[in-house]
């Protein structure tokens, strides 16, 4: 298996969370923890100094050497909540048309409040990833 820089480590989430300046991310944030948490079934850990996963995934990358991740991952940037969805977009067209206003990268989905989004449609998408990533063989 390849050797990532982003690994499990055992950086406290709560002590992470109370570091963080900004009243409403930090509240924002608890609540989209709170919400990856009832779908996987799993408490985050820190896995660099910024971000939080939830359960674990192997995956292959593009050179076929296979890693292990995060399923979900989780971490309030500066200038964005930053939801990794490890499925990737694509697959879930649909729901992106009625999440609200976000912008996203590879597996990454950035968004600035949680206002900005429909929490129910973001539900449905990390419920989605993980189905989809805990039936892939």
């Amino acid at each position: 298996m390849a050797d990532l820089k982003t690994k499990i480590n055992d950086a406290g989430v709560v002590d992470f969370l109370n570091k963080l300046e900004d009243k409403k991310k930090r509240e924002d944030s608890i609540k989209i923890i709170d919400m990856i948490k009832k779908i996987t079934k799993a408490e985050p850990r820190m896995w660099n100094s910024s971000t939080m996963g939830f359960g674990t995934h192997r995956y292959e990358i593009k050179s076929g050497i296979e890693v292990e991740l995060f399923l979900i991952g989780f971490s309030p940037r500066k200038h964005d909540l930053s939801i990794y969805i490890m499925s990737y977009f694509p697959k879930y067209s649909s729901l992106m048309n009625k999440l609200g206003k976000y912008k996203t990268g590879n597996s990454c989905l950035y968004i600035k409040k949680l206002e900005d989004i429909d929490q129910s449609v973001l539900k449905q998408l990390i419920t989605e990833s993980v189905k989809y990533l805990s039936n892939e063989k």
